[in-house]
């Protein structure tokens, strides 16, 4: 697998910024030309492997990290970086920091950033399929809510979403952001939260309602996600998420929910689920998108 770390200038964010790519390199190689011959890496393993083409590109799965992590973690703490080799796709984790994915009323637009800046730059200097069908997003813990509403607000970007765990911040429930804006835990614990988000009095029908904003792009005869929401059932959270599923379900939205029995709010469960979401759950093509058969 090919991983870097790309930084680059964000004009949305107004700051240099930290992502990760990887790419499925060990499944392909290059043409035989005179000066590869007899090389003593080029032996029988390289042998059915596809060959690398001008012009191909990859389906991709934007992977949102959780809250407190930044783009590496994720790599460090799970395997997602083999599952994304044996499948064939690229990824791309950004850094989004503790900002919930949203556009913030303090004035840091990380959404904006997540689904109009970030693929522009990605599908312009990387391998990436402009195409919907190719692109999708995913999550855990924070990033599992941050995947939830860009799929949400922008669902021309991506075919499908994956939310692991989303027990923090968006909700197509805006009546429970709403009471967790009043209450005092996250106004004595974690401040960030109602500073992110704003007076709970301004939240319905606004850019953070996301049952607002589906409503309104089903209006508009906009496409939707298929959506995929996995909690673990030893989860604090899991009150919250069970509710954003049945919100989901009366809404006649395009969800799947998968309760992972034994499982608590931890790295076993997202590196399980990452791995099984690439493996089987995601409507992937699992091969590079070749120019000349496309």
């Amino acid at each position: 697998m090919g991983i870097f770390r790309f930084n680059f200038r964000s004009e949305i964010l107004g700051r240099y910024v930290d992502i990760s790519v990887a790419y499925p390199t060990d499944s392909y190689r290059c043409p035989p030309t005179p000066a590869m011959a007899n090389r003593a890496h080029r032996g029988g393993a390289e042998e059915g492997k596809p060959f690398y083409r001008p012009g191909m590109k990859f389906q991709t799965v934007y992977l949102l990290h959780g809250g407190g992590d930044d783009d590496t973690l994720t790599y460090r703490y799970t395997n997602v970086e083999e599952a994304a080799q044996r499948n064939h796709v690229m990824l791309v984790t950004p850094n989004i920091a503790n900002s919930f994915g949203i556009d913030t009323r303090y004035g840091v637009a990380y959404q904006t950033f997540l689904t109009e800046e970030l693929p522009t730059v990605v599908q312009a200097l990387f391998a990436s399929s402009p195409a919907r069908e190719d692109n999708f997003i995913m999550g855990y813990a924070m990033g599992g809510n941050a995947a939830l509403g860009a799929a949400v607000c922008r669902p021309d970007r991506y075919a499908a979403c994956v939310d692991i765990s989303g027990g923090i911040g968006l909700t197509v429930r805006p009546e429970t952001l709403q009471a967790e804006l009043d209450g005092d835990h996250f106004k004595n614990v974690m401040p960030l939260f109602n500073h992110s988000f704003g007076p709970s009095r301004e939240l319905e029908g606004s850019d953070l309602d996301l049952r607002a904003q589906l409503l309104r792009h089903r209006q508009a005869g906009d496409p939707e996600c298929k959506f995929i929401v996995v909690c673990g059932s030893e989860e604090f959270i899991r009150p919250r998420v069970e509710g954003d599923v049945a919100a989901m379900q009366a809404l006649k939205m395009d969800v799947t929910y998968i309760s992972a029995l034994g499982y608590a709010h931890d790295f076993r469960l997202w590196n399980h689920y990452l791995e099984l979401a690439l493996d089987r759950l995601l409507p992937l093509k699992r091969c590079a998108i070749d120019p000349e058969t496309k």
